[in-house]
Parts: C-alpha cells; structure tokens; sequence
C-alpha cells in the first residue's frame, strides 16, 4: 500500500443517516513503502514516484497510529465503520496495516460495509451488474476519478451518501 485516504460520509443516528460534506473530514497519508517487491504498472496509477516515498512517505507505523487517532476522534461516541467500493480491496490492505502497524483495526474485525452489494442490494440487481459503468449517473460523484487515494475516498463517500438516500 502506497497510500491511501478516509472521509466522512455521514453518521447513523439511529435508523436514519445523515450525511457530511465528506471535505469537511478528511485523512491522508503517503506511506514508505515495506518492501522492495513493487508492480511499476500499479504504482504508476497512483501517481506516486517509488524513490519520493523511499525518501519521504511517512512510516506506516505513524501512519496508521495517526489514522487510528483521526478516526477516534472524528467518530466520537460513534462506532466506525469502512465503507468502500469494492469493499474487498480496501478492508484488506487497511485491516492489514492496521493490525500490522497499530496492533488494532479501529473498525474491529468486522465493521465494514461493501458500497458494491449495497447498490446491488437497493437496485435489485445481482452483483455481477453492480459496476459504476451500469448505476444511474445520479448515484454517482460527479467528480472525477484522479486514483488519489484521498480523491478516491471523497467520490466513495458520495456514493455512499446518494446510496443510503434511496428508499
């Protein structure tokens, strides 16, 4: 993992969600990288230079403590949970960093939700159709998709919001 971002969506209080400008609260964080094995094609999505981060991504044990934090303290009494599209991607590697470099997930083992079966799940569509390209244009962030972690998590966080305001 090279890099990546969190923003606010929003907060469930009690049955009804109410959503955030997902700017407003926002973390960020470019990571050195932990080993030298690498894709360049990957990399080179993110925009990201492998020698900068060498030089000056931050330790993914700082980062990860400082996410950690963020997130305590942007959810106060909350309870936290990742959202992403797809889900199985992110939870992954943040999971994973976050027990490998904090010694705790802040979402737990198991507080995420996957935006990709949602959609499905409102759309009654099976998953297989549950693709950006097929949702409605008015589901979707009308931002566009740079691959900046933080970009990235922004667009997910409208998604989200515009998910949950289906009834």
């Amino acid at each position: 993992m090279v890099s990546f971002g969190m923003a606010v969506a929003g907060r469930m209080t009690g049955k009804a969600f109410e959503p955030v400008d997902p700017q407003i609260h926002t973390f960020y964080a470019e990571l050195k990288p932990i080993s030298e094995d690498h894709v360049p094609e990957a990399l080179a999505v993110s925009g990201l230079d492998r020698e900068t981060l060498i030089r000056e991504g931050t330790e993914p044990s700082v980062a990860m403590k400082d996410a950690a934090g963020w997130i305590r303290e942007v959810c106060g009494n909350s309870t936290p949970v990742l959202a992403a599209y797809p889900l199985s991607y992110d939870w992954m590697w943040m999971y994973w960093y976050f027990m490998r470099f904090d010694g705790a997930s802040p979402f737990g083992h198991s507080r995420c939700l996957d935006i990709k079966t949602l959609y499905a799940a409102k759309a009654g569509v099976p998953i297989g159709w549950a693709t950006k390209r097929q949702m409605p244009k008015h589901l979707l962030s009308s931002r566009p998709h740079t691959h900046n972690a933080l970009d990235d998590a922004i667009e997910q966080a409208e998604l989200l919001q515009n998910l949950m305001a289906l009834t």
